[in-house]
C-alpha cells in the first residue's frame, strides 16, 4: 500500500504562484511514477504532470508546461508541484497519485490517490 497526503492548495489571483506538496508513504517509492491530476467542477479530471520518481524525468500537460514544475525530495519521500503564473481555468481540486504504469497521462492507470486539495484562483 502506498499512502499520499496533499497539502498547500489556497485561494491566489490571477498570476500569482502556488506550491503543492505530496508527502508518499509505503512500498518503495523509487518504483513509482508519481503524478497529479486535477478535477475543476463539471469537469472530467485531467493529467497535469508526473515525474519518474527513479530518474527524475518529467512529464506536463501542454496546458501547463512552462508555468508548473514537478519535482521530488527523496529525503523527504515528498512530490512538489510548483505552480506559476496562475490562471482562472488552474481552478480545481489537485490530486496527487501513484502509478507503476509507463501511461502517466491515464488516469486509470494510476493505483493510489490523495485525497486531493483545492487551488482557486481568483481575477
Amino acid at each position: 500500500q502506498v499512502q499520499l497526503v496533499e497539502s498547500g492548495g489556497g485561494l491566489v489571483q490571477a498570476g500569482a504562484s502556488l506550491s503543492l506538496s505530496c508527502v508518499v508513504s509505503g512500498r518503495t517509492v523509487s518504483r513509482y511514477v508519481m503524478g497529479w491530476f486535477r478535477q475543476a467542477p463539471g469537469k472530467e479530471r485531467e493529467f497535469v504532470a508526473a515525474v519518474r520518481w527513479s530518474t527524475g524525468y518529467t512529464y506536463y500537460a501542454d496546458s501547463v508546461k512552462g508555468r508548473f514544475t514537478i519535482s521530488r525530495d527523496n529525503a523527504k519521500n515528498t512530490v512538489y508541484l510548483q505552480m506559476s503564473s496562475l490562471k482562472l481555468e488552474d481552478t480545481a481540486v489537485y490530486y496527487c497519485a501513484a502509478t507503476v504504469s509507463a501511461r502517466v497521462e491515464r488516469g486509470d492507470a494510476y493505483d493510489y490517490w490523495g485525497q486531493g486539495t483545492q487551488v482557486t484562483v481568483s481575477s
